[in-house]
């Protein structure tokens, strides 16, 4: 999936049973992401997805969907492409007009020709019938039966046509049926939940716009726990029967946000809380956490280093995500800096503990300061270097400007890019504006060097009395 890959046709059908014509390579071409250069198309841009599927838990290898896509065209649209692995597809409509033919390419590619050519501008939608067995790069099975989304940079496409890239972000609303005795979270608010023919029907909303791969449906037996945050938000937490429920490290939610909120700004979102998924089954169990929006998923158990981590990209990496790939920064090291954070909220010392004991561990190994921070690499893109080395960063960026213009930026930072995108770049130069200091030093040596920073980077400030030890 990390690769290019040679675009290959595979005709599947047509809703009106005509034989299908070969859809150009071209149909297939990305956003143009220097690292997944296939992902997403850049002909539309996604305003809403409207989910609907069926999972029995008895038959783990079967998902039944019907997706519709709305979207606005970017420019005249005579084909186009979603993204979307495996899954035979019996139709594609295009405002309700079945597609002049649909074909599968490539890795993810469903290319289609709609019946009439679309206009620039035009704000259009594409509905997807489909069937089969999910893709385990996002789509986990869980050890009775239930099932659990999670992934990154890829795991929408495991179970829906999308616009896979952060770049395209857009609102989304899940309807999911499931066996009597069964329940499905996903993102955002629950809206009503109805039961008939010995199934029940689940729906979600997300209002504020979402980058693909923070999607998520989890079906479990679940054990559900309404509560609200102190601003009135929901907070909405849900066990699988195998995971532990400590309700002391429920309770802490409330106060990692509160927390969190007063470092970045307000909450973001219209609900809050987390998926605690049980044991997955199979070679791909997925993610031990991950920070789907409005509502994370961990597995087995929550407790505060995880629950800090995957709120604090609430903030980077959900509402303010990346433009792509090269900035995945903008999320990692922020929310392992606030771990860091919230050790200090609860007495630890950064400077002499945290910071000068990750250095003297690691000053003189040249590989973890190998990795660049901003466009880290093809394959790299999550690279342990942007939690650790990143985190440095960070706190040696405290500690250049200031504590005051260090807050005061990670605020503006999350006001003026909320529920968008943005890149690092961008942060430097608003960090640089807050401080009114030049930092380009700074983040050439820490964001873009791959060696040990110069001392004066190294220990800015107060760290400078580290400099000997």
């Amino acid at each position: 999936m990390r690769t290019r890959r040679t675009v290959t046709t595979l005709a599947i059908g047509t809703a009106l049973g005509v034989a299908l014509s070969v859809v150009p390579a071209s149909a297939a071409s990305g956003v143009g992401d220097p690292y997944f250069p296939e992902d997403g198309n850049s002909g539309y841009d996604v305003g809403h997805y409207d989910v609907r599927i069926a999972y029995d838990p008895a038959r783990t290898d079967h998902l039944d969907g019907d997706t519709t896509v709305t979207a606005r065209a970017t420019r005249a649209l005579d084909r186009f492409s979603l993204d979307l692995k495996g899954f035979t597809v019996a139709s594609v409509a295009v405002d309700g007009v079945p597609a002049r033919s649909f074909a599968r390419s490539g890795a993810h590619k469903l290319d289609v020709v709609p019946a009439r050519k679309l206009a620039r501008g035009v704000v259009f939608t594409v509905r997807v019938t489909y069937a089969g067995a999910p893709d385990a790069e996002g789509w986990h099975t869980l050890a009775d039966g239930g099932a659990s989304v999670a992934g990154e940079p890829h795991s929408a496409t495991s179970w829906y046509p999308c616009n896979d890239h952060p770049s395209d972000k857009a609102t989304f609303a899940l309807t999911a049926t499931v066996p009597e005795g069964w329940t499905a979270i996903g993102n955002g608010l629950p809206g009503p939940t109805t039961t008939a023919g010995g199934t029940s029907t689940f729906r979600w909303r997300e209002d504020r716009p979402l980058a693909t791969y923070l999607s998520t449906v989890a079906v479990d037996r679940f054990t559900v726990h309404r509560d609200r945050l102190d601003d009135g938000t929901p907070l909405i937490t849900a066990y699988s029967p195998d995971a532990l429920i400590d309700p002391a490290a429920e309770a802490e939610q409330r106060d990692i946000l509160a927390f969190l909120a007063s470092k970045f700004g307000p909450y973001p979102f219209s609900s809050a809380g987390a998926i605690v998924v049980g044991e997955a089954k199979g070679p791909n169990a997925g993610p031990v956490a991950l920070e789907t929006q409005s509502r994370p998923t961990y597995g087995g158990a929550i407790f505060d280093a995880p629950v800090v981590h995957e709120n604090a990209h609430q903030w980077f990496g959900d509402s303010v995500s990346f433009s792509d790939w090269r900035d995945g920064c903008l999320a990692e090291c922020f929310a392992q800096y606030a771990n860091q954070l919230w050790e200090e909220h609860k007495g630890a010392d950064l400077d002499t503990g945290f910071y000068a004991s990750e250095v003297a561990a690691n000053r003189d190994d040249p590989a973890y300061w190998s990795t660049k921070l901003y466009d880290p690499g093809a394959g790299r893109e999550l690279d342990a270097a942007l939690y650790f080395k990143g985190s440095l960063m960070l706190h040696a960026l405290r500690r250049t400007v200031g504590d005051e213009a260090f807050f005061a930026t990670l605020r503006r930072w999350t006001a003026e890019h909320a529920y968008g995108n943005a890149s690092f770049p961008q942060f430097e130069e608003l960090a640089a504006r807050v401080s009114g200091r030049d930092l380009t030093g700074f983040f050439d040596a820490w964001v873009r060097g791959a060696t040990v920073p110069a001392k004066e980077y190294l220990y800015p400030g107060p760290l400078a009395a580290l400099a000997g030890r």
